[in-house]
Order: structure tokens, then C-alpha cells, then sequence
């Protein structure tokens, strides 16, 4: 078993890599919470058919009073009024502040649990165990929780940080493989904004990656989520240096809710930011024709999609402006120097920007 702690002093908790956690999740998490004390597990129909089973059955053993509640498939129910379900049914298994949620799935499940458990009675402990390769590398780690808003993606949420995270690499087993290859684009981020030696190692081991290789799939979900750690101990609430996790996002985030965050898996669209970004790179001077172009081989290699959809460039502007990163509706850009180099730029003309969407 591979571990890692975020170091956040009292908010301070580990992240657990190994396989067949699920069955062991009741253990962990008994040395965490009190005997009895509810345990709501959230989830989605598909997780639950496959592993429900195994993860309740877990905290039963524990001694956990546990409740599932399923939440639709679909980033479209990462939404207020699935968070005021959630509410209705933590009121009706009698929770209080002693409840424990547990977020069970991916990105959209995790954000979602995260900000009710932020939200309900001022704040209740919860638990990440996330199933899909995008959750594990990135929105299981670092306590960003939450729901999109029409106008633009996790407008509304707070800063709530886990008690545990329990990474299982058997659920990525079943993963359909356009989600994990969505999972990979910010694995290919880390490398980018902080890791060439990263970077390097998913050009040389693109099939065995692909073919779900258990120690190249361990390193790289410990390798990501080590470099995320670092950033959240130095910046946990996005004040400066924690912007560097942003490359790729920008684009991507626009993309999202031009197309009403269905068209695309969030993975897709940070792999389609990245290359963009790249080029932005090039076009503005701070990086390299051939830096751009390994950004754009490395995500077609992994079977990504390369190719902005048929949008206004004046959309995608616009949609970055009400981006909640943007500040005075200055559009804040992560770009690459060198591969695992970045650099943050605000003052990027729209002429400019235009010229590297409309290419």
C-alpha cells in the first residue's frame, strides 16, 4: 500500500493507494469516527451495482450504521437541487453532526457529496473514495467541493477538506475506457506544470497504461496525487501559487458550459485546454513550437480528442471571463515555459486569443 498526507495541521488527513480497499474501508474508517455513528454512502447506480456491496458491507462489519443514496449519472446533477435531495435524506436517517458522508464514484459525485457535507448542520466529516481515474489524480484531493451554476462550472461550493481518501485500483477495472482515458488528461497536466520526468514516463509506457497495468497505474496516480499535496500545502485555497493546477482549465471550463457540460467529459475538454494553452504558449512567446507539439502528441496518444467543437471564439472568451478564476473579468492564464514549467499571464490581448481558438 502506497500513503501520502496532505499536511493542512488539523485539517491534515492521508491518502490511501492500494487495491481491494473497498473491502477494508469499515477498518479505516473506524479508526476515524465513533462506533454506530451514521455512515451515508453517495453514489451512482452503475458504482453501486458493481461494488455497493462490498463498500457497505465493509461498514456494517465496522459497526457503522450505513445508508446509499444514488445520485443520476451525468455532470448535469452536480446541481443545487440534487444537493437539496441530499439534504432532505440525510434529515430523514436522523444524521447530526456526528454523520459521516462518504463519496463514492467520480468527479461529479465527490464535489457534490463534498459540498453537502460542507453545507449540512455548518459541516460534517466526509470521505473520499473515488472510482474513476479523474477523481483519484485530482477532485478527491485537495477539498474543492462544488455544484455548477447555468452560467459556468463550480460557481457555488467551498473549500472543505476530507477526513480520508481511499484509492482503490480495482474499480478502474470496470471504467469504460473514454472515462479513463478522461482521467489521463490530468495525469498529463501534472507532468506539464510540474514533472517532465512524469510527462516522459506516459510517452514511454502510452500501452501498458492503456492496458491498465497495475504499477504503472499506482505510480502515476501516486506520482499526480504527490504533486497535487504539495500544491494544497502550500496554497490550499487558491489564493496564488494553487492557480498552477488551473492549466488546461481555462478553455476546458468554457467548453463545459457552452455545451451544458454534456457534450464532453470534463478529462476531454482539460485535454482540448491543454493543447490550446500550448499553443497560446507558442503564439505569446514563452514556449517552444516543439513544447506545444509534445503537449498535442502525448494527448492524441492517449486517444483524447485534439479539436476545439464548432464554438464562437467569442463564446469561449466570453466563457472565460465569467470562469471563476477570471478577476474583474480578467482572463487569468496558466502557460508553459518548458515541459513541467509554467508561467501565470493575465494581460493576453483578445485579438490574440481569438487568432489561436479561430486556428
Amino acid at each position: 500500500m502506497k500513503r501520502l498526507k496532505i499536511d493542512l495541521g488539523d485539517r491534515s488527513y492521508e491518502i490511501l493507494i492500494a487495491q481491494n480497499l473497498l473491502a477494508q474501508a469499515g477498518e479505516y474508517l473506524s479508526r476515524l469516527f465513533r462506533p454506530q455513528s451514521r455512515v451515508v454512502v453517495v453514489t451512482q447506480p452503475s458504482i453501486n451495482r458493481l461494488y455497493g456491496e462490498k463498500l457497505v458491507t465493509s461498514l456494517q462489519m465496522a459497526g457503522f450504521r450505513t445508508k446509499t443514496i444514488e445520485v443520476p449519472e451525468g455532470e448535469q446533477y452536480k446541481s443545487l437541487q440534487e444537493a437539496e435531495k441530499m439534504f432532505d435524506q440525510l434529515l430523514d436517517f436522523s444524521c447530526d453532526r456526528q454523520s459521516v458522508l462518504v463519496a463514492f464514484g467520480g468527479g461529479v459525485i465527490g464535489d457534490l457529496t463534498g459540498f453537502v457535507a460542507a453545507t449540512f448542520m455548518r459541516g460534517v466529516p466526509f470521505v473520499q473514495v473515488p472510482t474513476t481515474l479523474l477523481s483519484q489524480v485530482d477532485s478527491s484531493v485537495g477539498g474543492k467541493t462544488a455544484v455548477n451554476h447555468p452560467k459556468g462550472k463550480n460557481l457555488i461550493g467551498a473549500f472543505y477538506q476530507p477526513r480520508l481518501v481511499l484509492i482503490d485500483l480495482d474499480t478502474l477495472k470496470t471504467l469504460p475506457a473514454d472515462e479513463f482515458r478522461a482521467g489521463l488528461a490530468e495525469v498529463i497536466k501534472y507532468g506539464v506544470i510540474k514533472d517532465a520526468a512524469l510527462f516522459d514516463y506516459l510517452g514511454v509506457h502510452v500501452e501498458r497504461i492503456l492496458a491498465l497495468d497495475t504499477d504503472r497505474l499506482s505510480h502515476i496516480i501516486e506520482t499526480s496525487c504527490a504533486i497535487k499535496a504539495k500544491v494544497v500545502e502550500l496554497d490550499e485555497k487558491e489564493t496564488n501559487y494553487r492557480r498552477i493546477l488551473n492549466f488546461g482549465h481555462t478553455i476546458g471550463h468554457a467548453i463545459e458550459a457552452l455545451t451544458s457540460y454534456t457534450a464532453f467529459k470534463h478529462g476531454e475538454c482539460v485535454a482540448i485546454g491543454m493543447i490550446y494553452a500550448g499553443r497560446l504558449s507558442k503564439e505569446t512567446g514563452h514556449c517552444s513550437e516543439e513544447v506545444s507539439r509534445r503537449i498535442y502528441s502525448l494527448v492524441k496518444r492517449f486517444g483524447l480528442p485534439t479539436d476545439l467543437p464548432d464554438l464562437a471564439a467569442e463564446a469561449i472568451i466570453e466563457a472565460m471571463r465569467l470562469d471563476k478564476k477570471a478577476a474583474d473579468q480578467k482572463i487569468m492564464f496558466v502557460l508553459v515555459k518548458e515541459i513541467g514549467q509554467i508561467e501565470f499571464v493575465e494581460n493576453i490581448s483578445e485579438m490574440t486569443l481569438r487568432k489561436v481558438l479561430e486556428n
